[in-house]
């Protein structure tokens, strides 16, 4: 007769909730096991570290164990829980004046020299876009899903959409923590306002000369 599946119990040292994973120090000792935020049911509360875990073992083709059918079994009292911290007030501030100032400099740039039309509709739609693709990877990072790779936010942002991640950012509470994303980001900005510039001062050498 097949014996069943050895169901178990720990405590969850560590938790990399960005990635959905981490590891269970087993109770009754040994190497610590493999869990995966999919071994949790469908909308349990995010596990965190500390947190005691009931589990199947079962082991990986390679032979490492890991946890399946996992349940949390008693959640780390919420005040001891390491919380992440809101994002710094200034950083929010630093935020909404770099597009103020930005708009402030493409009024006057208009006043001296007309912009074309398709500028508007370009900075626009670009922030649009760039929104909700923030907001569609924040949801991802909730869910373990599919999430859009940072290049890409990136990327939207050097073409115009960086006003709308800006306020992606601070209205989903996503991507103001990571410190290498942050630097990349406003070097993304300074590459388009700088790009910007000069497109305009070409634009305009022509009815100058």
């Amino acid at each position: 007769m097949k014996p069943g599946p050895v169901r178990m119990k720990g405590v969850l040292t560590t938790w990399n909730d960005d990635r959905g994973f981490g590891f269970v120090a087993p109770a009754v000792g040994g190497p610590d096991v493999f869990v995966h935020i999919s071994a949790f049911p469908e909308g349990a509360l995010r596990p965190v570290e500390g947190d005691e875990v009931g589990y199947e073992l079962e082991f990986s083709p390679d032979g490492k164990p890991r946890a399946a059918r996992a349940q949390t079994l008693r959640h780390v009292p919420a005040p001891a829980r390491v919380r992440r911290p809101n994002p710094p007030q200034r950083s929010s501030r630093l935020g909404y004046v770099a597009i103020l100032a930005f708009g402030c400099i493409v009024f006057v740039r208009a006043l001296v020299h007309p912009l074309p039309f398709w500028v508007a509709v370009l900075y626009g739609g670009a922030s649009v876009v760039t929104f909700i693709a923030y907001a569609v990877d924040k949801r991802a990072a909730q869910t373990d899903n599919w999430r859009v790779p940072e290049g890409s936010l990136l990327a939207l942002g050097v073409i115009g959409g960086w006003p709308g991640a800006i306020v992606a950012q601070q209205v989903l509470r996503h991507k103001t923590l990571k410190a290498s994303f942050q630097w990349a980001f406003w070097i993304s900005v300074v590459v388009n306002v700088l790009g910007f510039a000069a497109l305009s001062w070409l634009a305009a050498l022509p009815s100058e000369l």
